[in-house]
């Protein structure tokens, strides 16, 4: 993991358990002796994801309706690093971090979890958008339960399925980066591979005829884990949409979970005519993926960037010394 991580040394159960007391009931012992809980119990891990967000980053409040993804906090953290990272190297190697450094999560989910983690990591402000109304309505539920949130974590409903960018930004808005969980799989039929074999991985029976179905331990459902052509064709229209705002967001980044995907989205870029696009790898466990990264702005254009947003002192003066090279 990377090393700003707070997890990178693992979940300390006791420490988490004793901020919430509802992840107590499900620890569990393993053969080691080592305190653990049951992965492939869906209320478990959010439980886990609960008690990490108030330990961590002071997150109170957090639910999720029944059904909706619960993603795995520690991978979601890596991604925010490495985007940290990323602006250092537009910035002389000084992560920006304060409100004035504002990013666009793509698909926030009612989970919320990247304009939360962000913001209590480097005091971001975020633009969180989603096609799905319930999910925006329990993500406003969560910033309403954490005072003053609601000043820097903005919620807005994109309501054209097929559009990522257009129609949603309004006159003048920019961003330093965008973030984007893609929908991974191309049909519920794949995600009900994916979660048999999930379950056979952990030990559990299979689905048969008449009994439960096998579910993700992580949970979600519908366009959170499914499109038409999966993640490929989600982050090729990402790729595509960018080009009609390309100086309005320093960086466009994307999830990409599958390597195999990399040589369609390099084209797609070059298509695009990208200035740069980069590949930042990351690791989790036996776990590897990758963010995908692009820019439409030259180095002259990002040094007036540095300029004009992040020269003040609260920005310029940033105590984290990440991972990057400078321009």
């Amino acid at each position: 993991m990377h090393p700003r991580n707070k997890n990178a040394d693992g979940y300390d159960l006791a420490a988490l358990s004793t901020t919430s007391a509802a992840l107590a009931k499900y620890l569990t012992t393993t053969p080691a002796g080592t305190p653990s809980i049951d992965f492939a119990n869906p209320a478990a891990v959010k439980a886990l994801n609960r008690a990490i967000l108030m330990h961590h980053y002071g997150v109170q409040g957090w639910e999720l309706p029944a059904g909706y993804l619960c993603p795995p906090i520690p991978g979601r953290a890596d991604y925010l690093h490495a985007i940290a990272d990323l602006l250092a190297t537009c910035n002389r190697k000084t992560i920006p971090s304060g409100p004035g450094v504002r990013l666009l999560d793509i698909g926030t989910g009612a989970n919320l979890v990247y304009p939360l983690i962000g913001h209590a990591e480097y005091g971001w402000s975020f633009l969180g958008s989603d096609i799905d109304e319930a999910a925006l309505a329990n993500a406003s539920k969560i910033v309403g339960k954490n005072p003053g949130l609601a000043e820097f974590i903005e919620l807005r409903h994109q309501p054209v399925w097929d559009n990522i960018f257009t129609g949603l930004l309004r006159s003048g808005e920019s961003f330093e980066a965008t973030l984007c969980n893609p929908p991974f799989h191309n049909s519920p039929d794949e995600v009900l591979a994916v979660s048999q074999r999930k379950w056979n991985n952990l030990g559990k029976p299979g689905a048969k005829k008449g009994t439960a179905q096998p579910r993700l331990n992580f949970g979600g459902g519908g366009t959170e884990l499914w499109c038409n052509g999966g993640e490929r064709a989600f982050v090729k229209s990402m790729i595509e949409q960018s080009t009609q705002i390309p100086k309005r967001v320093l960086w466009f980044t994307s999830l990409v979970s599958k390597a195999d995907n990399l040589v369609h989205l390099e084209a797609a870029l070059k298509k695009a005519k990208v200035v740069e696009s980069r590949i930042l790898e990351m690791n989790q466990g036996q776990k590897k993926s990758r963010v995908l990264a692009w820019t439409f702005c030259a180095n002259g254009e990002r040094e007036k960037w540095r300029r004009e947003r992040w020269a003040a002192p609260a920005l310029a003066e940033s105590p984290t010394a990440p991972q990057g090279e400078d321009e």
